[in-house]
């Protein structure tokens, strides 16, 4: 099995610190991909078929795990 090694990288500055968005795969269209979020060490990893909703969910995911870290604070 051939490793895919392109991904695409992407960053959103914020004020608590910079969200850094990883997507692997998802071409051709309708295959399957991964994306992985982080945040201030925090490390969400998600995968699906569908690109834009594979990545609204990982970033769903790391904001309530950024919550729940903050709530036991």
């Amino acid at each position: 099995m051939k490793k895919n090694r392109n991904y695409e990288a992407v960053f959103l500055p914020s004020k608590s610190g910079v969200i850094k968005i990883y997507i692997y795969g998802f071409k051709p269209y309708g295959s399957w991909g991964q994306v992985y979020t982080s945040m201030n060490g925090v490390s969400v990893h998600v995968k699906g078929y569908n690109r834009k909703k594979t990545v609204i969910r990982a970033l769903r995911k790391l904001n309530e795990s950024l919550l729940n870290i903050k709530e036991d604070q």
